[in-house]
């Protein structure tokens, strides 16, 4: 008789929220993947996204031996082969160029935490501070914008608030617990903002839904601002005991009166003056969540400094139902920024971008890429890039295609072989998530969980076993002396107080977390100890105090030759940005991503829902097919075109020449466009 399937319990990573999951096993096959219902983050549901990772882990095309290039073919190698002839590569470059000329870009598809932290560790372990990743274009910009004003990023507590304000996010297709946590919040009384200029899934179940037009959302902040000071609502305790230039912010916020923004934004005057009600009528218990819609413009990280002041005069910090400060898991730091911080060799971008690189020791990956092609500041020569797909999710994808296949040596570790990995002299196989056991924390909830793999493949290694394997080659074993993940994920937990062999007996987790109380910040951890609305380091490094409001270059300065504002990256319920693109099923369920017009434009153009329409911007052209939409769900003269399909390429379009001041984050979602029909039906 058969033995019956194992039942191993672990946690999905489809996308970044980690839900608990049960995987059932066959002979070292995954059969199914359902929700663990004793996990207290995701309590047993899952979204269309996990479901698929069974498709993805026993896809057809799924790699599962190291290639190597040999001119327009691919020849299989031994694992210990590859290894040996890139190591050795790596080191020839390294002996003529120096190890600064060695980069790593971490990529989303492998994971965020001890993932990304062991890549970092492995270029600083060989001598470079070239650390790149997808974070330089998403993510950093609102971390940004949080160290700069709060010091730190608090627990947004949505579930016991009052009001939950969605600005710029859209959780539904992106962070799907975060929906049932508002849905637990509404249940209790609470109302709901969705600030986007799109109607999106969020936005339809909103009690206000508020539409700006593309990056004047900090127009939009500052007129609440206003009003807040005006009708003296707001935290007069707060504001004198906690913060930094309340009264710089509110002289410049005056300005911006209601028929102010209204010019500026397209909302409505009455509209603004509800929501201002909505966050008065919380009383400080408002869960204010910026999302990543907020960062792809020229005047990101100045938006978001706007949006979170509001958390001061609100009084929403450190209360429940507001944003939260709970200490983290003080796991062991795998990076190497305190040992060897290496800034004495000019990090790509870090002089450019200094905010970018203080807050994350983030290099820009748009620098980079100018590095390769141009040898400016100094010449990049080689990459190893582990689970990213900048060919597709980077902008100007022209350009990244360019670039990457310039490089001496570009080493690709993958699931599958993407637009990237083509790119690629060698191609090594990656271990998915359910072939790795790594610690993982929802801070959120204040629980830690370690996964479990369910088998492992023969040629295919995880991460610590990859960058571990590579350092040894080149000298550094000294900072990879774990034999394996196992013994890794000991070290990491020593300073907790949690064992291992807790957190493999309880794969619902372990907390590590308080329940959240009412709390007197008395010190923030920012430079001066207090909230800063007015931040005199960025007035060092040469930028504005106060997060004052530049005017879109669309709005600023209208191009008839470009008369649309055309948004791109929307989310997708069913893709994680390119990937999952090669699951049949979904594929078959949008083949192509529409072009989201109003329809009033749409008839302004003669173009039907259906038809097919060439996008044109200062970068490039694409065609997709046309996607009327109804007349609130989008304002007239924007566009909206989701990324990550290789036949619609919304990154063909996309800037890698304008950039946040601060950020350094390109210009990916009020781009100046015109659109063309092509006399066809998609």
């Amino acid at each position: 008789m058969e033995p019956p399937p194992q039942i191993v319990q672990t946690l999905c990573r489809m996308c970044d929220d980690r839900c608990g999951i049960d995987v059932r096993v066959e002979d070292g096959c995954v059969l199914d993947v359902s929700g663990n219902a004793a996990h207290p983050w995701n309590h047993g549901r899952l979204c269309v996204k996990a479901r698929a990772a069974v498709d993805t882990v026993n896809h057809p095309d799924r790699l599962l031996r190291p290639l190597k290039r040999r001119g327009e073919d691919w020849e299989e190698l031994p694992l210990e082969q590859a290894l040996d002839e890139i190591a050795e590569r790596l080191q020839a470059i390294i002996a003529r160029a120096g190890a600064r000329s060695v980069s790593v870009w971490k990529g989303e598809a492998i994971g965020f935490a001890q993932q990304e932290d062991l890549a970092r560790r492995f270029i600083h372990a060989i001598g470079s501070p070239n650390y790149l990743s997808n974070d330089s274009m998403c993510w950093v910009g609102r971390f940004a914008g949080y160290k700069l004003v709060l010091g730190a990023w608090p627990n947004v507590d949505i579930e016991n608030a009052r009001c939950v304000v969605m600005w710029g996010a859209n959780p539904p297709h992106s962070r799907p617990n975060l929906t049932q946590r508002i849905t637990a919040a509404r249940r209790r009384g609470a109302t709901l903002v969705a600030v986007d200029p799109r109607l999106s899934a969020v936005a339809r179940r909103a009690d206000l839904h508020v539409a700006p037009l593309p990056g004047t959302d900090g127009a939009l902040a500052l007129g609440l601002i206003r009003e807040l000071v005006e009708t003296g609502s707001y935290d007069r305790t707060f504001i004198e005991r906690a913060t930094l230039g309340f009264e710089d912010l509110a002289a410049y916020a005056s300005d911006f009166t209601a028929d102010v923004v209204e010019r500026e934004t397209g909302v409505p005057a009455a509209v603004q003056a509800e929501m201002a009600r909505l966050l008065r009528a919380a009383g400080g218990r408002v869960a204010l969540y910026p999302g990543n819609g907020l960062e792809h413009h020229e005047n990101g990280v100045d938006n978001i400094r706007a949006i979170l002041s509001l958390n001061a005069l609100l009084g929403t910090l450190g209360k429940v139902g507001g944003s939260v400060f709970a200490p983290p898991l003080p796991l062991r730091d795998l990076t190497l920024y305190d040992q060897r911080p290496l800034t004495d060799l000019a990090p790509l971008g870090a002089d450019r971008f200094p905010v970018l690189y203080e807050v994350r020791r983030e290099c820009h990956t748009m620098t980079a890429l100018n590095a390769i092609l141009t040898g400016e500041p100094y010449q990049l020569r080689a990459m190893l890039l582990a689970g990213g797909n900048p060919a597709l999710t980077n902008p100007n994808s022209r350009k990244v295609v360019e670039a990457l296949s310039a490089l001496e040596l570009l080493v690709v570790r993958d699931l599958f072989m993407t637009e990237t990995a083509a790119l690629a002299d060698y191609v090594l196989p990656a271990a998915s998530f359910l072939e790795r056991s790594e610690v993982h924390t929802h801070h959120e909830i204040g629980v830690v969980t370690l996964t479990t793999s369910v088998g492992q493949l023969p040629e295919v290694q995880t991460e610590y076993g990859f960058w571990r394997d590579v350092a040894r080659r080149l000298g550094a074993a000294e900072y990879f002396p774990w034999e394996d993940d196992r013994e890794l994920n000991r070290w990491l937990l020593e300073p907790t107080g949690i064992t291992l062999e807790e957190l493999e007996a309880r794969p619902e987790g372990v907390a590590y977390g308080v329940p959240p109380v009412d709390t007197v910040v008395e010190r923030f951890p920012t430079r001066s100890g207090k909230v800063e609305l007015s931040s005199a380091h960025l007035a060092e490094l040469g930028y504005d105090a106060l997060p004052k409001y530049r005017r879109p270059a669309y709005l600023e300065a209208p191009d008839p030759a470009y008369p649309f504002a055309l948004m791109t990256g929307a989310r997708s319920l069913l893709f994680g940005h390119s990937r999952s693109h090669n699951i049949r099923r979904f594929a078959d369920e949008a083949p192509a991503p529409g072009l989201e017009m109003h329809p009033q434009d749409a008839a302004a153009l003669g173009l039907s829902d259906g038809d097919t329409a060439r996008v044109t911007t200062r970068i490039g052209s694409v065609e997709a097919p046309v996607r009327v939409v109804a007349a609130n769900e989008l304002p007239r003269r924007c566009l909206q075109l989701t990324h990550g399909w290789a036949n619609v390429n919304a990154n063909a379009l996309t800037h890698d020449d304008r950039f946040d001041r601060i950020s350094g984050f390109p210009l990916m979602k009020s781009v100046e466009a015109r659109v063309e029909g092509t006399g066809g039906a998609a």
